[in-house]
């Protein structure tokens, strides 16, 4: 159960007495017909093979609120497409797309963005998560939207309902809501990157750059990795994500750049959370912890770049110095806490992790000074349909043939 504390400068919707999911459905089927609603899921094939998406699926079949669930799939081929399309098939709701990325129809509207560099530069979850939203824009069934992983091994359907319904109740003026949750199981403390990098790392910048309000607004976020959120289905037109592992934190300046605070707020979605886990991978650091810290690195110096901060290769030394020392007093105090929860700590492997992480905060400071031409981010959808202006409808067009052509 949580507390009512409201810390920061957004709001914070919380879980206080356990309201049965069966309330907030009743809910939501009211609030469809003002706010109809969808649900993307960016996935991999290889989650179709693991344990989480089945009961992903099999809880999303008890949902009764949805208009439109849309699955965005990366690296398959013509074989595991169709496959995807079957094992999707059983979801009840009126209107389910697979986006099969990696297929002609799809590649093929890649390309016409790329003769105008207006395509995403990476493969990867920003990349699938950017067409997936092109879709739903094109389709243009739904005022709300939530989008959450598909390796989460503690699902239930009560997730989505509280995702979603800050930005699906008309009664509310949010226009953006982050999920939260303690990323607590098989009696250890998970969430290394938020714990040990991003929440040690925005405290450093605070004390090396001063004063920001964008510094304030991202610790203000109780778990800003979180790959699960919801819009205003209008938000999505002018969003500009990165296609890295710099997403979340991109997805958060995004908001803080279009609108004001008091639009914008975090909802507790579970009590258990556990999902898959990446490697550390400290000897490549184009895997794993190691390219996640190095992505997010880059996002927030990029971030207060363009809001007037000036780096040098001196502050980026000082910048590391300090994260590494608040870090390591992060470190004693998730281990008091774990102790007092009768919770698995291994102190080794966390320093070990914070040491790492100190690296890439240095690397990534050397790679922004190096580049400073470097444009990570992928263009608006305002901004391409601006340059092709029927490219919604061809998107929307690809999407439907495929899953006509290839569905058993």
């Amino acid at each position: 159960m949580g507390d009512f504390y409201q810390n920061g400068i957004i709001t914070t919707l919380h879980n206080l007495v356990d309201r049965p999911v069966e309330d907030l459905e009743s809910d939501l089927m009211k609030f469809r017909k003002e706010r109809p609603m969808s649900l993307v899921l960016p996935s991999l094939y290889s989650e179709l093979e693991g344990p989480a998406l089945k009961n992903i699926v099999h809880e999303l079949t008890k949902v009764p609120y949805l208009e439109q669930v849309v699955i965005g799939l990366d690296r398959a081929n013509e074989e595991q497409y169709r496959h995807a399309l079957e094992y999707f098939s059983e979801l009840p709701q009126s209107d389910v797309k697979v986006l099969w990325n990696d297929g002609p129809r799809l590649r093929s509207i890649d390309l016409t963005l790329r003769e105008q560099n207006l395509a995403p530069t990476e493969m990867g979850k920003g990349r699938n998560v950017w067409y997936c939203f092109g879709y739903v824009l094109a389709a243009g069934l739904s005022k709300s939207v939530a989008l959450h992983d598909c390796d989460i091994l503690t699902y239930s359907r009560d997730l989505v309902a509280r995702l979603i319904y800050p930005v699906a109740n008309p009664g509310f003026n949010y226009m953006f809501c982050k999920g939260y949750y303690a990323r607590v199981a098989d009696k250890r403390m998970n969430g290394r990157v938020s714990r040990l990098l991003v929440t040690p790392l925005i405290r450093a910048l605070k004390k090396v750059c001063g004063a920001n309000d964008f510094l304030d607004y991202l610790d203000s976020y109780r778990y800003p990795l979180a790959g699960e959120f919801s819009f205003r289905t209008d938000v999505i037109n002018d969003l500009r994500i990165p296609s890295d592992w710099g997403l979340e934190i991109g997805v958060l300046s995004e908001m803080k750049r279009n609108y004001a605070t008091n639009r914008l707020c975090q909802v507790d979605i579970a009590d258990v959370y556990d999902h898959k886990h990446q490697d550390l991978s400290p000897e490549d650091a184009s895997r794993g912890l190691s390219k996640m810290s190095m992505d997010i690195s880059k996002a927030l110096f990029r971030k207060l770049a363009t809001n007037g901060e000036i780096f040098s290769s001196e502050k980026f030394r000082t910048i590391k110095a300090t994260y590494f020392r608040i870090a390591l007093d992060f470190v004693e105090t998730y281990q008091n806490d774990a102790i007092i929860n009768g919770l698995t700590f291994d102190r080794h492997k966390e320093e070990k992790a914070v040491e790492l992480f100190a690296q890439n905060v240095m690397r990534a400071g050397a790679y922004f000074l190096d580049n400073p031409m470097d444009t990570p981010f992928i263009p608006s959808w305002n901004r391409v349909t601006s340059a092709i202006p029927d490219i919604k409808e061809q998107l929307f067009e690809a999407v439907e043939r495929d899953n006509e052509e290839f569905r058993p």
